[in-house]
């Protein structure tokens, strides 16, 4: 297992072709960082309680296929990354508890957009969100344009603002994507007939002054990140729509797109209902959910 001191980021595999896409995108995550990659299977045995030979047996199995799994995923990176540092984790039970237990120290989670196994139906429902909302870490789905296409390695990373202080390591991670994959930075900020404290704007609405205060609030907020990484090319994109839709448009030309877990004004309510389900569902490159550092 990896030392104390040592980062790690971490990789849930499932057999699919989606998995073992996202765990050789986690290889290269990692060889960026300098962490150590860890793959994880998670394995959902049938009734855990029952005793016997035959219980005995059928967790034989199921442990020997999370171990063809891992084999497949390590054999699928080794093939483009040599190198990497990777640990291997099969561990019963249900795939969220096993993940969130699992990032604990782990600096990025990186799931594929759809699986087989203990991972079936992650992005049903509320798990995703669940993951998204409670992971103490970065969680990155990988998608390509098709669900088992490889992701983009080319285009700007996007980040969706909103200007709020819950976006700031969302803007702190996409910034330091941006440097590590030397390309450039694209902020989207949307508006659109409510304002940022939920309720309608008034029916005077006029676009060119709404935008140049939506892009003052962000100036500001980038003011900081402007100064720390000078030689980072920032966009900033003012759009009136909503944010879904507009992030999906950006996210065609992208190679990664990143949003916080919760905000306000274009993007509160980001990861509730069928919002986030949207964009983790039909985003043709990988989508990284941020959460505040200050959230339990």
């Amino acid at each position: 297992m990896s030392g104390p001191d040592e980062s790690v980021v971490l990789a849930g595999i499932d057999g699919s072709v989606s998995a073992r896409n996202a765990a050789v995108w986690a290889a290269e995550e990692a060889g960026r960082q300098g962490a150590t990659l860890r793959l994880v299977q998670a394995c959902l045995i049938p009734s855990p309680g029952i005793t016997g030979p035959f219980a005995a047996g059928a967790r034989a199995g199921f442990q020997g296929q999370a171990e063809e799994w891992l084999d497949e995923a390590e054999a699928a990176i080794r093939e483009r990354w040599p190198a990497a540092r990777i640990e291997r984790v099969v561990a019963e039970g249900n795939p969220v508890a096993v993940l969130l237990a699992e990032s604990r120290d782990a600096e990025l989670a990186v799931l594929g957009s759809r699986g087989l196994g203990g991972f079936t139906g992650l992005l049903v429902g509320s798990t995703a969100v669940a993951l998204a909302a409670h992971a103490p870490c970065p969680v990155v789905v990988v998608r390509g344009r098709m669900p088992d296409d490889v992701p983009p390695a080319t285009g700007p990373v996007v980040v969706g603002l909103d200007g709020a202080a819950d976006s700031e390591d969302a803007l702190r991670f996409a910034c330091a994507e941006a440097v590590a994959r030397k390309t450039s930075l694209t902020v989207v900020r949307t508006w659109n007939e409510l304002s940022p404290d939920g309720s309608l704007r008034t029916m005077e609405i006029v676009p060119d002054e709404i935008a140049a205060g939506e892009r003052c609030l962000i100036e500001g907020q980038l003011a900081l990140w402007r100064q720390k990484y000078p030689e980072l090319r920032i966009d900033v994109e003012i759009v009136r729509g909503r944010p879904v839709r507009t992030l999906l448009e950006y996210g065609e030309a992208a190679q990664l797109v990143v949003v916080g877990s919760r905000g306000r004004g274009g993007f509160a309510g980001m990861l509730l209902g069928s919002t986030s389900q949207a964009l983790l569902a039909h985003s043709t490159c990988p989508v990284a959910v941020v959460r505040p550092r200050s959230l339990p």
